[in-house]
């Protein structure tokens, strides 16, 4: 198979994934048997250096996190491509009942990472197969630290995007439980929210309750909180710039009916697709809270982890991402949103740098009812997709190559 072959019919790209696909499950199952958190996965990163062992690939791997970035070297110079993974686990016990399932208890593949890890191995696989024919680099990057540790970020200041060549342009795939297998969508500009967390402490003065008057209760402080938050999205914010601000928990007091709490703690998430409202949110959240605990008499302790900036897709990418998917798995499995969704993720970081876009793929279980959502303990994808996503990443990387 000739490098032109797979650029101009990528079914016959698709049929070189599916001749790998076997190799491709082995690979994610073993991920999944033995899932690991956060940005140290020894033994995840072990499993990827030696499925990519065989493919003469230079291949490093990082200092702050169990990161692994292989690069392939074409022919000659060229445009570079970056292609990334993410690899890491949840803190939840699987209830799948898989033979496969998580050997470690509390954790699990419970976000398909483990199936984007073996994909992107696929497609280097793919790749490195015809160098001959490939002018320019791929950098694959398999990154830890997806899941709230900003691993795309500690890539970046390891240098992800300057030590093997500047990007000309950036892919990713996330798997969709909720689609039909095969098929891939996205669109272009804003595709996922920005998304940060925030802890308010209310603190009030514990008393009596037969006698509130000699105390500064701080239940009814924090209620009023969460409805000015409320309100403040509803009437501040733009109706066509998506925000979300949601109280997530409430804690005060004790099982002891005889007491007032002397504090209250609100926890609860910040979500935007506009980095403008998000940064607006941040501050609203924080006067919004001193402003009524300071009418009460009480005080507000307020704490904001700024987390992930909002998912922006490059239109010139998305447009390659549209042509080939159309090409891999016909028009009628491709789509673009029409909308952004709210979920957040890290690869954001590495579009804020480079022209690039991130594409879901389906991968709905067969069989019928009910089909589990990403980050739930019953989540089972259907294996057969990743095929497609291999062919995928190579199909976008040979695009950018060739031109």
């Amino acid at each position: 198979m000739q490098l032109g072959d797979m650029t101009r019919d990528p079914k016959v790209l698709l049929q070189g994934a599916r001749n790998l696909l076997p190799e491709v499950v082995r690979l994610r199952r073993q991920i999944h048997r033995h899932p690991e958190i956060g940005l140290a996965l020894p033994r995840t990163q072990g499993a990827i250096i030696e499925a990519l062992g065989d493919l003469n690939l230079q291949i490093t791997t990082g200092k702050q996190l169990s990161s692994v970035v292989a690069v392939l070297e074409g022919r000659s110079p060229g445009h570079t491509v970056l292609l990334r993974a993410d690899m890491d686990a949840l803190k939840m016990q699987e209830a799948t009942g898989l033979e496969y399932a998580s050997e470690t208890d509390g954790i699990m593949h419970a976000c398909g990472h483990d199936c984007h890890t073996a994909m992107l191995v696929g497609a280097a696989r793919l790749l490195a197969s015809h160098r001959e024919h490939i002018t320019g680099r791929v950098i694959f990057a398999f990154q830890p630290g997806e899941e709230g540790y900003a691993g795309a970020r500690l890539m970046i200041e390891e240098g992800l995007l300057e030590r093997y060549g500047a990007p000309d342009a950036a892919f990713a795939i996330h798997l969709s439980p909720r689609a039909p297998s095969g098929e891939i969508f996205t669109r272009a500009g804003p595709l996922m929210a920005g998304a940060g967390m925030f802890k308010i402490l209310v603190k009030g003065r514990g008393g009596h309750p037969a006698e509130p008057h000699h105390a500064i209760d701080p239940i009814p402080i924090a209620a009023e909180i969460v409805l000015a938050l409320q309100s403040y999205v509803t009437r501040r914010v733009k109706a066509f710039e998506p925000a979300v601000v949601t109280v997530t928990a409430i804690q005060a007091g004790s099982h002891d009916l005889g007491a007032i709490p002397g504090s209250a703690t609100l926890t609860g998430t910040i979500r935007a697709i506009s980095e403008e409202t998000r940064m607006r949110l941040f501050s609203a959240v924080r006067e919004l809270a001193a402003h009524i605990a300071s009418g009460h008499e009480a005080e507000a302790d307020i704490k904001i982890d700024p987390g992930y900036p909002p998912v922006v897709n490059d239109p010139g990418v998305v447009e390659t991402v549209a042509e080939v998917s159309r090409g891999l798995v016909g028009k009628e499995h491709f789509r673009l949103l029409p909308t952004p969704i709210m979920p957040s993720e890290d690869f954001s970081y590495i579009l804020q740098r480079v022209p690039g876009a991130m594409a879901f793929l389906g991968a709905s279980p067969a069989g019928e009812g009910p089909v589990a959502d990403v980050h739930s303990p019953h989540l089972i994808l259907n294996e057969d997709s990743m095929a497609v996503g291999a062919a995928l990443h190579a199909a976008v990387a040979l695009h950018w190559l060739r031109g």
